[in-house]
Order: C-alpha cells, then structure tokens, then sequence
C-alpha cells in the first residue's frame, strides 16, 4: 500500500510526459520520499540482445562529481602490489584469504580490481561475482597491474555498468543531496559513454528509453532524443 509521501510523489510525475534530463534533475529531488540520502539511479533500455557477445554492453565512465558514496574497494593481488594498493586507499587488500572469503559468501565491497597475473585463481569466484557485476574485467579498467591508478579511479568517482538480461543498464548517478546540475552532468556522462558502445550489429532504435528514479521514489521517463549529443 502506498504510503501518502508516495502518492504525493506520484501525483507530481506525469506518467504521458517524457522530461528533459535538466527537468528530471531537478523533479527527482522534489519528489524523494525517503528521510536519507537516496541514491539516484538511471535505468537506460538499449536495443541490443545482451545473449550475443558483442552486444554484452559493458564497461566504465568517470562522473565528473562522483556518486556521493564513499566505494569500499578490494584489491586481489600479490605481495609485491600490497603496498601500492594500501598506500593508493583500497579498504581490503589480499588474495588467498579474500578467495576464501568470497566462496564463503562475502561480496561486502562495491568494487574489486585485480591484478592480471592472479586471474587464474580468481576464475572460480565468477559465479559469486558475475552476478553483483563485481568480477573484475579488463574492459572496466578493473583488471590492471596499475593497482594505484584503478584505485584512485574507483575513489574518485569512476563506477561500472553492464547490461542485464533485459537489455537494461541500472547505474547510480548521484544523491538527491546533488544539486540538479550536478545530476544532469553525471546522467549526461554516463549516458554518452553507453553511446558510444554502440555496437556495429545493433539493429534499430539504440537508446530505447531512459528514466530516472530515487530510491522508493517513482520513475521519471526521460526523452531519449534530448540526451543523445
């Protein structure tokens, strides 16, 4: 049952409407249900079939005012990358004993990078890590022997996306504590960078739909022509 903030919010969206990506930023925050900092999440439709390789969309963008959310990193490496690791600000650093961990259940972290030469041991965790798209991979920037570079990026705002099984990509792009500009900027980012992967055998409409939404909050349909540069 919806509470009245709710239907308050929902009121305040008209659902035959498609905004402009500045309108959205700024009736995201109008709307947010929730006394906490709500994560602002994009959720982009692509027409491609996720179940051929090259249209396995994925990869990393860099929002330029990060997404509010301090990331907790962990870094799968050797004894000669530690170091760097720590000194670069990776909350866990390891690799045996992470290993263990992992197939034991923990995945209480939002990013882990790796080094290229323990990828072989790390192969079997994939199952655990496909699925919270916390695997590392080359194309995310999440596989590197620059440890101290993938940190800094991680920390300073650089998140991954993939597409799921419905052809949808769901990234966070901010808190409603952002000013609408910097919401704008970062959706605007991150939708170019999706652009850009557009694959060559990609049929059709690429951009299907987009919309904005915070947490426990309604849905706002984004035109897609407005944000396409």
């Amino acid at each position: 049952m919806a509470t009245k903030k709710r239907k308050t919010a929902d009121a305040q969206v008209d659902k035959n409407k498609q905004y402009s990506l500045q309108d959205a930023a700024t009736l995201v925050k109008d709307i947010n249900c929730t006394k906490f900092d709500s994560s602002v999440d994009l959720h982009i439709r692509l027409g491609v079939d996720p179940k051929k390789a090259d249209q396995a969309i994925r990869g990393s963008v860099t929002l330029p005012h990060g997404t509010g959310k301090t990331k907790r990193v962990l870094v799968l490496c050797n004894p000669d990358k530690e170091a760097e690791a720590q000194q670069a600000g990776a909350d866990y650093v390891g690799l045996d004993e992470y290993i263990q961990k992992i197939e034991g259940g923990w995945t209480d972290v939002d990013v882990i990078i790796a080094v290229p030469a323990v990828m072989p041991k790390i192969g079997r965790l994939g199952k655990i890590l496909g699925p919270r798209n916390l695997m590392p991979n080359p194309k995310t920037g999440t596989v590197t022997n620059d440890v101290s570079a993938a940190v800094n990026d991680v920390k300073g705002g650089k998140i991954t996306f993939k597409v799921d099984k419905a052809g949808i990509i769901h990234a966070s792009v901010g808190r409603v504590s952002f000013p609408p500009e910097k919401i704008q900027q970062n959706s605007q980012e991150l939708i170019n960078a999706i652009v850009r992967l557009k694959p060559v055998t990609a049929k059709g409409t690429y951009l299907k739909g987009v919309s904005m939404a915070s947490t426990m909050s309604p849905g706002i349909a984004i035109d897609t022509k407005s944000v396409q540069n």
